[in-house]
Order: structure tokens, then C-alpha cells, then sequence
């Protein structure tokens, strides 16, 4: 891949002395849909946490847009275009839905914005976050994300525990983010019927290391490699 937007090279990387990663390379495009799955504890959330500089790499390379990251805090990677929403969602329980928007914001980026994308945080921002379901809670720590104008957003199981409807909705707002193909969505899930249909591509994890790099659509065509996988065959939600 020519000048790719983020390149890991060989990276082992984890917590403490334990590695998780194990001299994992990947290359990402702007632009690219990326879903990475893999079964519990191969190392999905640990390569979003990498990248945004929340583990120790032992060895390897990280690079953004040319630019090696070693050495620099969560805050400047933020600052450099990258956004996550952890799995445990991390928003203020005691804090209004618009103080959580605004305790994200960067100059330029307006409430409205994130209340066009969810009409139900603009109905719940004088609530506090704990006063939400689960689903609004999400709804919220993507849009807080969102207020700070990423390049590169990386999404941690965002559908865990949603309601399918509210699964649906979800996605439909993250294919509304990569319409123009500038916003570059690496998206962990275990959900793979969503997944599968959002990705442009697919990179399945085992203990550490790349198994599968490939394009989304062989991948829902050829059901056994996930099985072989994974274990399960593609969950279909509407």
C-alpha cells in the first residue's frame, strides 16, 4: 500500500510485560472501512489502544500520516486526527448529554452537528448521562468523539448489548460518516452481519496476529472462513 494514513510494523505491543500483540503489521488507507474480528481476548481492543497510545509497545513501529507516534501522549494523537470510543463508553454520569458534547468539542464543531446525526441526544441533553439506556449512552460517546473532529475514528464493539433497532440505527449513522470517504473507521465487532455490511475490509485476529486481511465482500461470500475463525457464521440484524 502507497503512503497508507496508518501503518503498524511489526508491533508487539500489550500491558506491562504481557504481550498481546505479537509483531503485528497492518497498513490502513484513508478513507478504508475496516472491521476487525476475532474471538474474546485475541487482541482486538488491544490494537485500538495501541494506536491510541494507551499500552506499552515493546518493539515495532507506529506511524500516522508519515509520522511516527512513539513517545507521544493520547492527547497529541488526538490532536493528529484520532478518535476512540472505548467499549466501556466513559462518559460523565453526573454531567448533562450537552456538557458531555461540550467537554469534547474542538473550535469549529457545533452541538448541532452531533444532534442532526442523533435527533435523541438533542431530546435528552438537559438529562444526565446516567439517566440514559444503554443505547443513548453509546449514542452519546460516539458523538462526544465526533466533537472533536476525527480523521481516523476507532470504534470498540459499539453494538454490545443494543437492541436491534438501535444496532441499526448506529450503523446507519457510521455509513453516513464514511459517505464522502474521508473519514478513515477501523471498527472492532463482534457483531459480524453489521460488520460485514459497513466494511470495505476485514482483518480477523488470532493471539496477537493477523490471520485474514481481505475485502469484506469474498469474506460474505466464503461463510467457512469465518466459521474456521470465528467459529459462528455471519449474524444477519436488520
Amino acid at each position: 500500500m502507497h503512503n497508507p494514513l496508518i501503518a503498524l510494523q511489526d508491533i508487539t505491543a500489550g500491558y506491562g510485560a504481557t504481550h498481546i500483540l505479537q509483531g503485528l503489521s497492518l497498513s490502513i488507507a484513508q478513507g478504508e472501512r475496516v472491521a476487525v474480528l476475532g474471538r474474546n481476548g485475541v487482541g482486538k481492543t488491544t490494537l485500538l489502544s495501541t494506536i491510541m497510545g494507551l499500552t506499552q509497545v515493546h518493539c515495532g513501529t507506529l506511524t500516522l500520516a508519515g509520522r511516527d507516534l512513539a513517545g507521544l501522549s493520547i492527547y497529541q494523537r488526538a490532536r493528529m486526527g484520532l478518535g476512540l470510543v472505548a467499549q466501556t463508553r466513559d462518559i460523565f454520569p453526573s454531567l448533562s448529554v450537552e456538557e458531555n458534547l461540550l467537554a469534547g468539542q474542538r473550535r469549529g464543531v457545533s452541538l448541532a452537528q452531533a444532534y442532526v446525526l442523533f435527533p435523541r441526544l438533542q431530546e435528552r441533553r438537559r438529562n444526565q448521562g446516567g439517566q440514559l439506556s444503554g443505547g443513548e449512552q453509546q449514542m452519546l460517546a460516539i458523538a462526544r468523539t465526533l466533537m472533536a473532529a476525527p480523521d481516523i475514528l476507532l470504534l470498540d464493539e459499539p453494538l454490545e448489548g443494543l437492541a436491534p433497532v438501535l444496532c441499526a440505527q448506529l450503523m446507519a449513522v457510521l455509513a453516513e460518516l464514511a459517505q464522502d470517504g474521508t473519514r478513515t473507521i477501523l471498527l472492532v465487532e463482534q457483531n459480524t452481519g453489521p460488520a460485514l455490511r459497513f466494511a470495505s475490509r476485514v482483518v480477523i485476529l488470532d493471539q496477537g496476529r493477523i490471520v485474514y486481511d481481505g475485502a469484506a465482500a469474498a469474506l460474505r461470500a466464503s461463510p467457512d472462513i469465518l466459521h474456521r475463525h470465528l467459529g459462528v457464521a455471519p449474524k444477519d440484524q436488520d
